[in-house]
């Protein structure tokens, strides 16, 4: 006797019956990783059963093939379970994407459906015909906005880095080879690389804090990458900490706080990899134990912060040509091992791991100058967050929530369920730098607008994203 999966999760979801959120779900599975709808159970896994009529079937499947752009047709199974019958609606991950139903676009993440937005609808349609945005003509500019200079500069880079002489291959074969022009007009990716003035798209602000809201120095940065990538790190450098090292050589050894190698790696990708269509900036705090880096744009492909640090994923880039052209450069050596490397870097250079999150539509970096060898010191700091966390708080949150409770706080911590389904209340009060009483209420507030539900016991259960 067949039996169900004990919980809806990525790949699986039970509807009581056949209706437009059924077809909702084989919508997101086609848009992700393929998956099955039952028929005949309700959302807690509970066999109810179904009653399937002589063309119920052929029915169902015309109604998702009319409803559904590009069509998908389910492989379809009848199961008995107990004397109970439960239909098995089986798509897999579509080739040619978004798949849209009544206009609407929807991607399964977690155990819940997500309704793409404008953003990530022409993301995926990029996706399948293997482009990106950068590699399209720029309207908005033309080769006059260009530097020259910057041009022959990177020329003369991938000669050399290539071993090609000056006379084997002009400049204008190399440049159009990496697809820079197009027609003979410049692509997105060609004015943010070598734009001769003012940038208005490649906004980045760098901070020195001493206190979340006192600045003593700060610069704006709106240049082309490859300088914006230099400036960057020349402004953090000139914040560091040096301890002088006396080895017993005639010159002492110079030790930052931080190791540069990791802080090059994380700028280099932020540059890389940002969504420059977003029109927030990138955004860098120095603080005196750590360095914040935040880029607008969340993981692109389907990654989650887990694939990242298990390095457990395919490498997909955002920005295809902006890549390539720093790749040439010899600015980066291979594509999507930036995150591996940056903590093989702080972990050599004996400072606690960097922290990752994807959060505010966007993904966060932070470095740590406080030493991994600290005699108990994550175990005491974890002590340390859960006794002051859950001091003078009550065990139940009042049922009234209050009415001012943050937006932009619920939509991050969404996001960040969204990315970890499993995120403890303690990590939600440590990722956005609030008490743990105030996630209390927050995580009422949003149970209260019916946005989520917590399925299981407070440990071993998860969350789950209701559809808006």
């Amino acid at each position: 006797m067949k039996s169900l999966p004990k919980k809806e999760g990525q790949i699986m979801e039970f509807k009581a019956s056949f209706d437009n959120d059924a077809i909702e779900t084989l919508v997101a599975f086609s848009n992700a990783k393929g998956g099955t709808v039952y028929l005949g159970a309700t959302d807690k896994g509970k066999v109810q059963g179904i009653t399937l009529a002589k063309e119920s079937i052929q029915k169902w499947v015309n109604e998702i093939k009319t409803k559904t752009n590009p069509q998908i047709i389910p492989d379809t199974e009848v199961l008995t379970i107990g004397n109970k019958t439960v239909l098995a609606l089986y798509v897999p991950e579509y080739p040619i994407k978004p798949v849209s139903t009544r206009g609407k676009y929807f991607k399964r993440v977690v155990n819940s459906n997500h309704l793409l937005s404008i953003e990530e609808i022409a993301n995926e349609h990029l996706k399948t015909i293997n482009s990106s945005w950068d590699f399209y003509v720029d309207p908005n500019h033309s080769e006059s906005d260009l530097s020259k200079k910057k041009i022959t500069k990177f020329v003369n880079k991938i000669k050399q880095n290539n071993g090609i002489k000056q006379a084997e291959l002009s400049n204008e074969k190399i440049l159009n080879k990496i697809e820079f022009f197009r027609n003979g007009k410049i692509t997105f990716g060609a004015y943010l690389l070598f734009v001769k003035d003012y940038c208005a798209i490649s906004d980045v602000q760098v901070g020195r804090f001493k206190s979340d809201i006192a600045i003593i120095d700060s610069i704006s940065l709106n240049s082309d990458l490859f300088q914006e990538v230099d400036d960057i790190i020349a402004f953090i450098r000139k914040h560091l900490k040096i301890e002088y090292i006396i080895t017993g050589e005639p010159q002492r050894t110079e030790r930052f706080d931080y190791p540069l190698d990791a802080i090059r790696e994380v700028v280099i990708n932020m540059i890389v990899h940002r969504d420059y269509r977003d029109s927030s900036a990138s955004i860098i705090k120095i603080f005196d134990n750590r360095i914040e880096f935040y880029n607008p744009g969340k993981l692109y492909g389907g990654i989650t912060v887990q694939d990242l640090l298990s390095g457990n994923y395919v490498s997909k880039s955002r920005n295809k040509l902006i890549a390539r052209a720093f790749k040439e450069a010899g600015v980066i050596e291979r594509y999507g091992s930036g995150i591996m490397r940056i903590c093989k870097i702080c972990k050599e250079y004996g400072v606690r791991k960097p922290d990752f999150y994807e959060i505010s539509n966007g993904f966060q970096v932070i470095l740590y100058n406080e030493k991994a060898d600290q005699k108990g010191y994550m175990e005491t700091r974890e002590k340390s967050l859960t006794k002051n966390n859950s001091e003078n708080v009550p065990e139940n949150v009042p049922e009234n929530v209050p009415e001012n409770v943050p937006e932009n706080r619920l939509a991050s911590i969404i996001d960040l369920i969204k990315n970890n389904a499993e995120i403890s209340m303690l990590e939600l009060s440590n990722v956005l730098k609030v008490n743990h009483k105030t996630i209390k209420r927050d995580i009422q507030a949003l149970k209260s607008k019916g946005l989520i539900e917590r399925i299981g016991p407070a440990k071993g259960g998860h969350w789950k994203i209701n559809p808006t």
